[in-house]
């Protein structure tokens, strides 16, 4: 019988729920449940918001552990670099355990039984894992330096850029490895940190954050970009206007070491306009060859430029020709002019691009479609990798990317060109 709680039969209130003892259903003796009308209907799917946010958390997620496992991999290899020889003669592949000494005699010990277990289960795919310095974690690798720094010393810059960087990574490990939600700023701070401190590991100069090395690239290869590259053939950047360009990637940086630079727009602007003669003497002075191709001032093409734009008769004209007598007067300083070379080419303009060491694997272009109604700076711009490294699967042959087309497409127009004296 349905009794109401808390009254006798009829005393109930109209709306009130009645509550039935169910025994089947019972969670603790004498425990009542509410009697639902009808079947229950869970959900657990989820809204599309949900979805969104998931994906969000799992792309912040994803790169900075790139960047982490990146680190953890060199710091494991500069720490087995270090301090295997002073210990391994004594010690032999108990080197580790030495090295730990007391104060780290727990973490190691727990290192050696995660090791034990991945080979009672068949966990360690590769027999170079078969070693107990592959089971330290980040902070262990750190402890192990830190103890030991009179060791690393002749060989690391500043121990203590190493560890500021190696703090500010700490944030985004423990969020990374608990699954929670990475803030975007977190995340910014903590590719930061890791490009630095790859950059210290090889003996760099931390003043350069962000840096390649050594390796004289004007844009270091980020490691998710060598993650995902192959996905989208070798653009490496995408900005919706020339402002957004440079703000990440300044002219004077993009040139900075060229052996080459081929440029072909209206007015190569970007370069005339933003990279002073001095500089560009020095460019070229330096060993770099430079080749530039304008859109011949009195040419139909121009014109037809111009009414696309809503500009007057002559209006772009004049900007071409200013830009071309600049360039000329670079080219009387140089001592060999013969690596200066300006054409002009008078086909409807299709696209503003500067290839700099096309010749090389390690070039880097801009390239801007021409728009109906947008001025260059206005336009969408892609920034290309030459020489883009091997896919992960050996299996996927290397294609050529869109740096070799922009390419081909310049020398094409070269071809048909005429010199400026």
């Amino acid at each position: 019988m349905v009794v109401p709680d808390g009254g006798s039969p009829g005393s109930a209130a109209r709306g009130d729920a009645p509550t039935a003892l169910d025994r089947g259903s019972r969670t603790g003796l004498g425990r009542t449940v509410p009697h639902q009308p009808g079947p229950l209907e869970p959900s657990l799917a989820w809204p599309a918001a949900a979805w969104e946010e998931a994906r969000l958390r799992v792309g912040r997620a994803g790169r900075a552990y790139v960047w982490l496992n990146l680190v953890e991999q060199r710091l494991r290899s500069v720490v087995a670099e270090v301090l295997r020889p002073v210990y391994e003669p004594a010690h032999g592949d108990d080197w580790v355990i030495a090295a730990a000494g007391p104060a780290g005699e727990e973490w190691v010990q727990r290192a050696g039984a995660v090791r034990e277990v991945s080979r009672r289960k068949g966990y360690l795919l590769d027999p170079d894992d078969d070693a107990l310095v592959v089971f330290l974690t980040l902070p262990q690798l750190r402890e192990l330096m830190v103890q030991h720094w009179p060791c690393f010393e002749p060989f690391l810059a500043d121990r203590r850029d190493i560890e500021v960087a190696l703090d500010e990574l700490e944030v985004a490990r423990h969020v990374v490895s608990r699954n929670r939600t990475l803030s975007e700023n977190v995340l910014a701070q903590a590719e930061r940190a890791a490009a630095r401190l790859l950059l210290l590991l090889d003996g760099g100069q931390s003043s350069r954050p962000g840096g390649s090395g050594g390796s004289g690239l004007r844009a270091p290869v980020d490691a998710v970009e060598e993650l995902i590259g192959d996905r989208y053939a070798d653009v490496i950047g995408v900005h919706p206007d020339r402002v957004r360009l440079q703000r990440d990637l300044p002219v004077e940086d993009l040139l900075a070491g060229a052996r080459r630079l081929d440029a072909i727009g209206i007015g190569l602007s970007m370069l005339c306009q933003n990279f002073t003669g001095r500089r560009l003497i020095a460019l070229a002075d330096s060993g770099c060859r430079i080749r530039l191709l304008f859109l011949n001032p009195a040419s139909s093409a121009l014109r037809r430029r111009e009414r696309e734009l809503g500009l007057g008769r002559g209006e772009l004209g004049k900007s071409v020709e200013t830009n071309i007598m600049h360039v000329r007067r670079v080219r009387s300083r140089l001592r060999d002019a013969g690596a200066f070379e300006i054409r002009v080419y008078d086909e409807l303009p299709r696209v503003s691009a500067y290839l700099v060491d096309g010749d090389g694997p390690d070039g880097l272009a801009v390239v801007q479609p021409y728009l109906r109604r947008s001025r260059g700076m206005e336009s969408p711009v892609l920034v290309l990798r030459g020489g883009s490294g091997a896919p992960l699967s050996s299996a996927r042959p290397l294609e050529p990317g869109l740096f070799q087309v922009y390419q081909d497409e310049f020398e094409g127009v070269w071809a048909d060109s005429r010199p400026v004296s």
